[in-house]
């Protein structure tokens, strides 16, 4: 029988190799195919600007206050998230392109 959670729990268990620090979050993007205003898609090869949508799939312990204590994080793994478009830093986790994002650069829950 097939559960929908298999294939988040086989992404999760992908990106275990890394964890990220403080208030970082760890993002898959979320690229969608542009469609022009008459109906014509542009597929994700052609050359766009980058995303600005994604998915939470690691959340750092957050940051710690004046006082010594560690502020909680605003988001959790499986949000999907729209931030600033040049603030992420890309690197690659076993060959896919993921994105390290401050939580103040993150803009909104969708």
């Amino acid at each position: 029988m097939f559960n929908c959670f298999d294939n988040w729990q086989f992404a999760s268990e992908k990106y275990m190799k890394i964890k990220p620090l403080h208030d970082n979050v760890i993002v898959k993007p979320i690229i969608e195919d542009e469609v022009t205003k008459s109906g014509i898609v542009l597929p994700d090869t052609v050359d766009k600007e980058r995303p600005e949508k994604g998915e939470v799939i690691a959340v750092g312990p957050g940051k710690l206050n004046n006082e010594g204590k560690r502020m909680e994080m605003s988001v959790k793994e499986g949000d999907k998230v729209l931030f600033k478009k040049y603030s992420p830093d890309e690197i690659k986790v076993e060959g896919e392109e993921v994105l390290v994002i401050s939580e103040s650069d993150i803009i909104a829950i969708i």
